[in-house]
């Protein structure tokens, strides 16, 4: 088999040329974005063409952030490579020779596009870290950063160093977080076992660059980022980033309910198989009853199935032997439908014509 494949267009004046390899190894694991992104990308090469962000965004309808989102992907599988000038502006894209992965370790032969220069910065600049003075960061700790540095300490759990205080004083002074947002983003690096400042400064400059400014936002874009709760909105067919609601509502079958995603995954089918609405909320009913059950297996599960089974199945018999008691009482005549009840009519009750009788003496 050929190593690539050519696509041609309707007139036959151009191709593009495709790897087997991409489109066996790396073609399956990408959304339709990145997809699109990339071989686009191929045919700008190919064509010696220049292109940028916001060309990009304009070519497939997306946003400047969905396409930057889509270089890095490719960016991060080594794909193509991106240069930035000192002002933070993509100036180059290096498509990177396709190598399969097990590969990796072998030599890359790499071709250039031309970015087009965009008035606008492709990523916003982000200020740089001063020099702090002893008096400024002593008149910090003693003035709107008193409050901040002793969450931070408890957060931590040690005194914190110049070095941090100093990173603490940029990202609320240069970067402009929030008091909320500084403490969120604390928060958020302690629950990921993060304790370094530096993890801290890098996250804070990439929601600098992401235009986050409120907890809520800072939350949303963390479920964005986390593989489990997309699989989970894609298992039920639900296509949209997470909301902070929706995240917060699946990060709760995980923590609070402490299912594994197996288990996550197998309340997915039921839920699609049985409705088309609200399939976030009949998910969650599966999965309280079946942590009510204690169920922790996929075995678990089944006991439950085969014990409604036979419940459905005694409940059905039940109901079955009432609908023919309730027609043998209906057929049964000498019952008198109503009068008072006593010890001597609770006996079947004969009936008699006293008139037809009286007719029968006198004939005789």
């Amino acid at each position: 088999m050929m190593g690539r494949v050519t696509i041609s267009n309707s007139f036959g004046e151009d191709s593009t040329n495709v790897s087997n390899v991409f489109i066996d190894e790396y073609m399956q694991d990408a959304n339709d974005a990145q997809i699109k992104i990339y071989l686009y990308l191929l045919r700008m090469m190919s064509a010696n063409l220049p292109t940028s962000v916001s060309a990009l965004a304009d070519k497939f309808n997306h946003t400047e952030k969905d396409v930057i989102r889509s270089l890095k992907y490719w960016e991060k599988r080594e794909l193509i490579g991106l240069e930035y000038d000192g002002a933070g502006h993509l100036t180059g894209i290096h498509m990177e020779d396709i190598v399969s992965p097990k590969d990796k370790n072998s030599k890359k032969e790499s071709s250039v596009i031309k970015a087009m220069p965009t008035p606008q910065p492709v990523i916003v600049d982000v200020p740089a870290k001063p020099n702090y003075s002893a008096s400024q960061l002593r008149s910090f700790k003693q003035s709107e950063g008193q409050g901040l540095l002793y969450i931070a300490e408890q957060y931590f759990g040690r005194t914190l160093s110049p070095s941090e205080i100093t990173t603490i004083y940029y990202i609320h002074d240069e970067l402009q977080f929030s008091d909320d947002l500084l403490d969120y983003l604390m928060q958020y690096c302690v629950d990921n076992h993060k304790t370094d400042f530096r993890y801290m400064e890098k996250v804070a400059i990439n929601w600098n660059q992401q235009g986050i400014k409120t907890p809520k936002q800072a939350t949303a874009e963390k479920y964005r980022h986390d593989g489990d709760i997309m699989t989970i909105m894609k298992a039920l067919g639900m296509e949209n980033n997470p909301t902070e609601k929706e995240g917060s509502f699946i990060s709760m079958w995980r923590g609070e309910l402490g299912f594994s995603m197996d288990i996550i995954m197998e309340a997915c089918d039921r839920t699609v198989m049985a409705t088309q609405k609200n399939r976030l909320k009949y998910c969650d009913s599966i999965l309280r009853s079946w942590h009510g059950e204690n169920v922790k297996t996929r075995e678990d599960i089944a006991r439950l199935d085969a014990s409604y089974k036979a419940d459905l199945n005694k409940k059905r018999s039940k109901a079955s032997v009432s609908s023919i008691n309730s027609k043998i009482r209906s057929d049964e005549s000498y019952i008198r439908p109503s009068g008072n009840q006593n010890r001597f009519n609770q006996f079947p009750q004969n009936t008699y014509n006293f008139a037809e009788l009286e007719k029968q003496l006198l004939d005789n």
